[in-house]
């Protein structure tokens, strides 16, 4: 029967694989609701890259360099996909201002609108680390603290 090692390694693997399984089927769910269709019809991965199909002429290889750097320390995994919303809200922000180009100013605020605040003490520091002037963002940075105080219950 099952006693000794043998039945601590088949419980290891059941527990293994019910936590993977878990955490996959999370990541699974969420992309599921980004993909459901919203009141106007359309999804957040939509509307993501509609911004991106119609502003892809705006970018320049010196900004499409930079958003690759700013994305370089999330997992290889997940980098196509922030680097996806994170590109559809710069985007937004260049239609919605009718920009001509897609600038380092425009991208680094669409960046910190973007993304969560606790990616934003890696900003600050790669931001530092290639000489640019963080203080014309920290307006957006504390809009960013304020859009999440008041999306908590």
């Amino acid at each position: 029967m099952l006693d000794g090692w043998f039945l601590w390694f088949i419980l290891f693997w059941v527990v293994v694989l019910v936590v993977l399984m878990g955490i996959g089927g999370f990541f699974m769910f969420r992309k599921f609701l980004k993909s459901m269709p919203k009141n106007d019809g359309k999804s957040d991965l939509d509307w993501e890259e509609y911004y991106v199909d119609k502003t892809i002429h705006l970018w320049n290889d010196e900004q499409k360099a930079l958003l690759n750097e700013l994305v370089a320390p999330v997992p290889d995994l997940f980098r196509p996909v922030a680097k996806q919303k994170i590109a559809g809200k710069i985007g937004q922000i260049a239609i919605e201002e009718n920009a001509t180009a897609i600038t380092q100013e425009l991208l680094i605020r669409g960046y910190i609108i973007a993304t969560p605040k606790r990616d934003h003490k890696f900003l600050r520091k790669k931001l530092k680390e290639l000489a640019v002037d963080v203080s014309p963002f920290e307006k957006y940075f504390a809009l960013s603290e304020d859009r999440k105080k008041t999306s908590t219950p």
